[in-house]
């Protein structure tokens, strides 16, 4: 297995991902998108998820496709970005034919960062506008670190950020992952730069440290700024995509097993106060991946780039003007023990 060339979710054919973001609000919207429907699922193991039009993604409800997937932050408000691509799609002739109107299918989840020292004193929901723009923006090739969903990410002890990572496996089919990244729980062991996701890392694409030399076995889980703990007040959603095709049952088997990559990046991760989710997209351009052996693989790799999109996410994240967390650059340039070793 091996990156695809642009080493993002958009490595599986056909995909492509927008973001908008507003600086001085510290947020943003992203969005995953197709000119075809696509497959898709969705998986939650956080205890305190936001979402909009997941129950119809289950299998054996009557939809099958999708017009987009939606990742925002704006907690609750955030849901309101959903709206915005909904718009674009309606406006562009897209959505689910249903006698003469076209109905656009936008599943959405969201994070909670109404707490990281942006603005939040606005008289209008600003997400639907972000998510338009973020729909309008939708191409190929997309930044990463302090982007879209991502703007205003914090981990426990870093700044987060949005992230992205494929693979090509040996089938033949691609698996990527996209992710923004806001966890209760810490990405890099300890106090250090290591990051837990290190055993997976590919080519030097968050830093090349390695493994942590002293990896703990126990890590006590970060209480942000002394904060009282607040169910939802965190949350990494993500999605996992391929151009295999696969059923809804499929597509939910790899976005369960797209948690291990979460599991592998976070610690601790899936918290009572995290929203933790992952959906995942399959668009069928090649044959289809239901048998288990391929089945397997799709879920193993897309726990493999999610697992390393959350690393990059955290590793490509840039300082702004009142933020209350550092970055992992940040970190590392102000340990003297650290300055040879990357950022």
């Amino acid at each position: 297995m091996k990156p695809g060339p642009r080493n993002l979710i958009t490595d599986v054919e056909g995909l492509i991902v927008g973001n908008a973001a507003d600086a001085r609000l510290k947020s943003g919207v992203t969005v995953l998108t197709s000119a075809d429907r696509f497959t898709a699922a969705v998986h939650v193991m956080g205890g305190a998820p936001g979402t909009r039009e997941t129950d119809l993604l289950a299998p054996g409800r009557m939809v099958e496709t999708v017009d987009a997937l939606v990742l925002s932050g704006g907690s609750a408000f955030g849901l309101d970005a959903a709206s915005g691509v909904s718009d674009g799609l309606r406006a562009a002739g897209r959505g689910l034919t249903v006698g003469p109107v076209s109905v656009p299918i936008v599943p959405a989840a969201i994070l909670f960062d109404l707490t990281n020292g942006g603005d939040k004193a606005w008289t209008e929901n600003p997400y639907h506008a972000l998510g338009r723009a973020a729909f309008e923006a939708a191409g190929e090739t997309f930044p990463v670190g302090s982007e879209g969903a991502g703007t205003g990410a914090t981990t426990g002890t870093l700044k987060g950020g949005l992230g992205s990572a494929s693979l090509v496996l040996d089938s033949g089919h691609t698996v990527g992952a996209l992710v923004a990244a806001n966890p209760y729980g810490s990405v890099t062991v300890g106090n250090g730069p290591h990051f837990w996701a290190a055993p997976f890392e590919v080519d030097g694409e968050f830093g090349g440290l390695g493994p942590s030399p002293e990896t703990p076995g126990l890590v006590q889980p970060a209480n942000r700024k002394g904060e009282a703990f607040a169910s939802g007040a965190n949350t990494t959603i993500a999605i996992v995509a391929t151009d295999a095709a696969l059923t809804k049952a499929g597509a939910q088997r790899m976005a369960t097993a797209a948690h291990d990559g979460m599991a592998r990046a976070i610690v601790p991760s899936h918290t009572f106060f995290d929203g933790d989710l992952v959906f995942a997209a399959a668009t069928g351009a090649k044959p289809p991946g239901d048998d288990p052996h391929t089945l397997l693989m799709l879920g193993h790799g897309a726990a493999l780039c999610l697992a390393r999109a959350i690393a990059r996410a955290v590793y490509a994240a840039r300082p702004a003007a009142g933020d209350t967390l550092p970055t992992w650059s940040e970190t590392v340039r102000d340990d003297p023990a650290d300055r040879s070793k990357g950022a």
